[in-house]
């Protein structure tokens, strides 16, 4: 019989996992350190470099950075957490970050909407 074998994330005890395992982990990382420079540099650009003239500007600016630092750090939990699952050959664990980030985004950018219809 000819033909590949699926790949096998749960290696033995001393065996590494399989590459593409902890390739696409950091690649998951890696997208989410850039979601969080892209906040970063939100918060950075709506304190300083924007015209953006509302009231609560710096509360947003704020959050944005807040929010940054936040996906900065569970970014980094959830590869820690993800890598150990598979080299354990465990249940991958299911990031918070996705609704965390969708919420907070939410609330910021209705925020942002009620500022510029304010203005």
């Amino acid at each position: 019989m000819s033909g590949t074998n699926p790949p096998s994330a749960g290696p033995g005890p001393d065996d590494e996992p399989d590459y593409r395992f902890t390739l696409a982990n950091e690649r998951t990382y890696l997208a989410w350190m850039r979601t969080a420079i892209g906040l970063l540099a939100a918060g950075v650009g709506v304190a300083y470099l924007s015209g953006f003239d509302v009231p609560g500007r710096t509360f947003l600016a704020a959050a944005l950075v807040v929010l940054a630092m936040s996906t900065g750090g569970l970014a980094y939990r959830h590869w820690r957490i993800t890598d150990r699952a598979i080299r354990a050959g465990d249940p991958l664990p299911r990031p918070p970050m996705i609704a965390v980030l969708s919420i907070a985004m939410t609330i910021v950018a209705g925020w942002a909407l009620i500022g510029l219809l304010r203005s």
